[in-house]
């Protein structure tokens, strides 16, 4: 596919995004934001059995940063915990499809740290190193 494919997928989530909202009875909640450029992000999971049954984002921030979250959120459904904790920066790259470059990578990473940071925080586990180096 072409940049410009992934481009215009980027903008269809940005504007159409899914699972954006607040999730009355989550499990837990972890608000994140990017102090570089201003995106803010809280996520909410609702947790069964070890697996994410619903998740839902809501916040304000860049195309990159919502898109991603609506993306990503999508991918997260239906995951365990620990296939959670496992997610990359490169597992984000391949969900959304282009490389955003060392200027837009926390922008598209801030939605999977948060996921990332709400998962640690059910399970009263510190944040690995690499989830808060996203």
């Amino acid at each position: 596919m072409s940049l410009d494919i992934y481009a215009e997928r980027l903008i269809q989530y940005y504007e159409h995004p899914h699972n954006k909202g607040k999730l009355p009875g989550a499990s837990v909640e972890l608000h994140e934001e990017n102090v570089t450029c201003g995106d803010k992000m809280t996520i909410y999971l609702k947790i069964r059995q070890n697996i994410v049954e619903d998740i839902k984002f809501d916040g304000d921030g860049c195309a990159i940063s919502m898109a991603s979250a609506s993306m990503i959120t999508d991918f997260v459904k239906g995951k365990s915990l620990e296939e959670v904790e496992k997610m990359t920066i490169s597992t984000v790259m391949e969900i959304i499809g282009i490389d955003p470059g060392p200027a837009r990578l926390h922008c598209a990473t801030l939605s999977t740290r948060a996921i990332k940071g709400a998962v640690f925080a059910y399970q009263h586990k510190p944040m690995d190193l690499s989830t808060k180096e996203m």
